[in-house]
């Protein structure tokens, strides 16, 4: 099924110097932000967590299980990042770990006023289009899949953060920001999934709501901006700014939601599906479901349990 963009691989401590089996901690502080590195090598269960910050972390290998705000546990895996507010207790299950296959896991903890300094330098800069439309960072979308600038993001702190150059702070700073922007990007994107998503005041909500009204026809971006009263040039960078893809990937990515709706909720065969959904050529539209989902629409279906 669809994964997140793995972060790159970092070496394992060495056994002689860990000093707990559960939650080893590496820990390189900078001026506004401490990059940890954990690592488990024993089954565990409910193990605690907290930081007086605010933490983004994301899984390097293996796999825990995470409970946070009292809902139901939920798995973490490898390609994919959680959010954890300032002073929020996680308690999280090794269910696998052991010394041959341990978790590894970063938290990026990250000064509140930093964050604030980053956020209101965007409001006041790049202002988000619509009234009352704000760049924040949101609580309610903790965990999500990587993307590819957001899994490079990463990447880049980590190398600065444990790395020796001069003026790492510098570095890291500006890295920070740019790890701000594509995190509210993806909440953004994420944010258009949820049934209470509104179009009141947003041009671009506005043309969200369109394509999914429309996800069976050949849709032109020249369309979309004309519904977004927008020039094609700027319509393609505003939308691009607010959730990190372009609107004609955005678009195949509605039409492959729908097409995974479609294999499980009707007998309608691939073939249809495909046409039904505005693809003029089947082999490309099993190029594009493989590349999303990891495996054919066939086998996507099989995979429910509803082959037909």
């Amino acid at each position: 099924m669809a994964a997140g963009y793995k972060l790159n691989a970092v070496a394992l401590s060495a056994e002689k110097s860990l000093k707990t089996l559960v939650e080893n901690r590496r820990a390189f502080t900078l001026e506004n932000c401490e990059l940890n590195l954990f690592e488990t090598l024993q089954t565990s269960q409910l193990v605690p967590l907290t930081f007086s910050d605010f933490v983004i972390t994301s899984m390097l290998r293996g796999k825990k299980v995470m409970h946070l705000f009292e809902e139901p546990g939920f798995d973490y895996l490898p390609g994919e990042t959680v959010l954890v507010p300032a002073n929020v207790t996680m308690k999280i299950d090794f269910p696998e770990a052991n010394k041959d296959n341990p978790t590894q896991c970063i938290a990026l903890a990250l000064d509140q006023n930093k964050i604030k300094q980053i956020v209101d330098r965007l409001n006041e800069t790049y202002p988000r289009e619509g009234k009352q439309q704000y760049w924040n960072l949101h609580h309610n979308q903790y965990h999500f899949l990587n993307n590819v600038e957001l899994a490079q993001t990463l990447n880049k702190l980590i190398h600065i953060c444990s790395g020796s150059a001069l003026g790492k702070d510098i570095l890291a700073d500006l890295t920070l920001q740019e790890l701000i922007v594509h995190i509210i990007q993806t909440q953004n994107l994420a944010a258009t999934d949820e049934a209470a998503f509104i179009q009141e005041d947003s041009p671009l909500a506005f043309v969200i709501n369109y394509i999914r009204a429309h996800i069976s026809e050949n849709i032109k971006v020249d369309e979309l901006s004309d519904k977004a009263c927008m020039s094609r040039a700027s319509f393609y960078r505003a939308f691009k700014r607010e959730y990190s893809i372009s609107p004609l990937d955005f678009i195949l990515r509605e039409k492959i939601k729908k097409a995974k709706h479609l294999l499980l909720g009707t007998r309608a065969s691939v073939t249809d599906i495909c046409y039904q959904l505005g693809f003029s050529d089947l082999n490309y539209f099993g190029r594009q479901f493989r590349k999303s989902e990891g495996i054919s629409p066939s086998q996507y279906r099989s995979a429910s349990g509803k082959d037909i």
